[in-house]
């Protein structure tokens, strides 16, 4: 009985990668720790639901009580990555928007509901990009980071995802 119950302990999730973050951006993994913890802080206390659908369509705010869940989610193998920004040729052709190099901005790709974005995170792929100009203004980074990081949370909680 003692040995199965070391196995079962030892297993884990089943097919879940290990616990962390495949770190592909010039800030430490300590750092992005410290990002993660205050999504899920920030999750725990409040859900946001509709920030897209507010930006792009003025809707009310569909804002819910914190989810305690969110304290025990964890990354597993969530790999953060710079992408270069879309050129401003390129963005000006595809939306008529003018943004001097660097834009700021990368491709989202579907179902994203936006063309270009700061930031993307694609959650059953344990992705997280972000424009490489953003790199290094820390404030703003810090921002970006936490907002996709809740992103994956509420994602692995099982929530409706459509306007975040």
């Amino acid at each position: 009985m003692l040995f199965l119950t070391m196995l079962l302990i030892g297993c884990g999730a089943p097919n879940a990668p290990p616990v962390g973050f495949v770190n592909e951006t010039l800030h430490s993994t300590s750092d992005l720790w410290t990002i993660w913890t205050t999504a899920q802080n920030s999750v725990a206390k409040r859900v946001d639901m509709n920030p897209m659908q507010r930006f792009l369509y003025g809707a009310p705010a569909n804002i819910r009580a914190g989810d305690p869940r969110a304290l025990a989610a964890l990354p597993h193998q969530l790999r953060v990555a710079a992408e270069s920004d879309v050129l401003s040729s390129v963005l000006f052709a595809a939306t008529r928007e003018f943004r001097a190099d660097p834009t700021g901005l990368i491709a989202c790709p579907q179902p994203c509901s936006v063309r270009y974005a700061v930031a993307y995170s694609w959650c059953q792929h344990r992705l997280t990009k972000y424009a490489a100009s953003w790199e290094f203004q820390d404030d703003n980074f810090t921002n970006i980071l936490e907002y996709e990081f809740e992103n994956q949370i509420m994602s692995a909680l099982e929530y409706d995802m459509k306007w975040r």
